[in-house]
């Protein structure tokens, strides 16, 4: 019995391990494919603003949403353009959601999910995470720290989907409909996204260096 236990572990941890790498290479070749090939990033079709949510909206996105609905609200009715971009959405948080936990049930988190810094913003986040969920995704505040923190908090995956649902539809109408009513040139939205790529991931950058830096401060 104990041997078959064993196996069975063993067996699950390997399709946990399988199942985290395919859904991160399935992100990555959606990321690729869009960077890479420029007809894509011109077409009007939206299957392709279904798929860019998963790029857009997985973990730390490093490409904006908001460019990419401005440009399909040239072209579609806010209302189509929210639903289809928040059921891209909708998938990529549960894949969130399965990835940070898989993160969290490692070993090396163990420490860290024990922490009282760690205790006390789960705590905070328990007075109103429904609410706290809401504000984060319709807001420009930076979402993906609610991602880690749901599954750290054992927020149910139901409940966090609802919330995506009812506060990036509305946030992604809005986006529509300006897009839709402005009518902003393409040259003015390549703009925007660049702005943005750059806003987005500069300070995660200098986040990174400035731990190696202490890091290696440490060692010598």
């Amino acid at each position: 019995m104990g041997l078959q236990l064993n196996r069975k572990k063993t067996l699950n941890s390997k399709l946990k391990i399988l199942f985290f790498i395919l859904q991160v290479c399935f992100v990555l070749v959606l990321l690729v494919l869009w960077i890479s090939c420029e007809s894509f990033q011109k077409s009007k079709n939206l299957w392709i603003l279904f798929f860019y949510s998963f790029p857009s909206e997985f973990l730390i996105a490093i490409l904006p949403h908001e460019p990419i609905l401005l440009y399909f609200g040239k072209f579609y009715t806010p209302l189509t353009i929210a639903f289809v971009a928040v059921a891209g959405t909708v998938l990529t948080e549960v894949l969130n959601y399965s990835v940070f936990k898989f993160v969290t049930d490692l070993k090396i988190f163990n420490k860290i999910q024990h922490k009282k810094a760690v205790n006390k913003i789960i705590n905070y986040f328990y007075k109103a995470p429904f609410l706290a969920l809401w504000i984060a995704g319709f807001t420009p505040v930076p979402f993906y720290p609610f991602r880690f923190l749901v599954v750290m908090a054992k927020y149910p995956l139901p409940k966090y989907i609802l919330a995506v649902f009812l506060s990036r539809t509305p946030r992604f109408f809005i986006l529509a409909w300006f897009g839709n009513t402005v009518k902003i040139p393409d040259s003015l939205l390549i703009g925007l996204f660049v702005v943005l790529i750059i806003s987005i991931n500069v300070p995660l950058i200098r986040n990174l260096l400035n731990r190696r830096k202490q890091k290696q401060n440490k060692l010598s």
